[in-house]
């Protein structure tokens, strides 16, 4: 990897910051809050303790992604945080597959917002670990997630950040441009590009948030199949053009193939050559470079770059792994 592109993918922003998103909180109360919830997303959730804060995907039957949350296990049943993807559909989703036998009662969808910690120069953040704690703030705020002294994230009712943990008081929220570039950095998917009907979670980086070994649930048998068959065929990486004059600047959904650029090539059908990817989301730097995210398949995982497809001056992207993605399970698709 080239030093140029070591450099883009080492941003930070001037200060210690956060990512302030809104998002979506959706209570379930009763007894089998933590089944439905068990057997309706990717993570082991049944059997969970009260104060664990537990990550998982909202997954469709044949395991695409359609959310990321995070449950909020507390005595008497758990919330439900979706920070990426459509709150509403989530909801919809579970008042579904509820039935009058079901201890347990769905509450309506609440607006909320999403914080996370973003490392500012010279700051190091700590992990969270499996089964982090989350605490209620005081006077209803939300909560705090994580057992560092920081936390890893807030979920707020009220985004004024006069309202936030002592902690976090320094930071500040980036910018929307600020905003994505951290998102990019760390490869954490978003609508639509990334997270549709398009996507699994292994594909995403997301193996972390899912359980192979918990029973049956919503997605279960394509997710196992995966991991069994060696069926997960792409993988997320980030890309990187450098500004280069007389080249066409990459677009999204712009496909991606193999070798070098060529100013006036035939098409790729024509010359026999196989697609390798599709950028999925783009951001324009101040100095003309850009970055963003692509879906490449397996076959390219190991090139430094790859070029745009179609005739005249085609763009050539170097490619790196995100700082965030989780290689799949053993058995689902590594790279080969």
């Amino acid at each position: 990897m080239s030093a140029t592109t070591t450099s883009v993918w080492d941003w930070t922003p001037g200060q210690p910051a956060c990512s302030l998103q809104p998002a979506s909180l959706i209570r379930l109360e009763g007894t089998d809050a933590l089944r439905v919830l068990h057997g309706q997303t990717s993570a082991a959730i049944e059997g969970a303790r009260p104060g664990q804060w537990i990550p998982t995907c909202c997954i469709s039957p044949t395991a695409r992604l359609r959310a990321l949350a995070e449950v909020l296990v507390d005595a008497s049943g758990a919330w439900l945080v979706v920070h990426c993807g459509d709150g509403a559909q989530v909801h919809t989703a579970l008042d579904r597959v509820l039935f009058p036998a079901d201890r347990v009662r769905l509450g309506p969808v609440e607006p909320v917002w999403w914080l996370t910690p973003v490392a500012g120069p010279g700051e190091a953040l700590d992990p969270a670990g499996d089964a982090a704690i989350c605490q209620e703030l005081a006077d209803d705020r939300g909560w705090q997630l994580g057992g560092g002294a920081l936390g890893q994230a807030l979920v707020l009712r009220n985004p004024d950040p006069a309202s936030w943990p002592a902690a976090w008081q320094e930071r500040r929220p980036l910018d929307a441009h600020g905003q994505e570039r951290w998102r990019l950095q760390e490869g954490l998917p978003a609508a639509p590009g990334e997270l549709n009907e398009d996507h699994n979670p292994f594909e995403l980086g997301l193996a972390a948030r899912v359980s192979l070994t918990k029973g049956c649930y919503v997605g279960q048998e394509t997710l196992a199949k995966l991991a069994t068959y060696d069926g997960v065929k792409q993988q997320l990486r980030r890309w990187h053009w450098p500004h280069t004059p007389g080249e066409r600047a990459p677009e999204p959904a712009d496909e991606l193939w193999a070798g070098p650029t060529t100013p006036a090539a035939p098409s790729d059908a024509a010359a026999g050559e196989t697609r390798l990817g599709r950028i999925t989301s783009m951001l324009a730097l101040d100095n003309g470079d850009r970055i963003g995210l692509a879906v490449v398949r397996r076959r390219g995982l190991d090139q430094e770059h790859l070029r745009t497809g179609g005739a005249g001056a085609q763009a050539r992207l170097l490619l790196s792994r995100p700082n965030r993605f989780i290689d799949p399970p053993i058995g689902a698709g590594g790279a080969r």
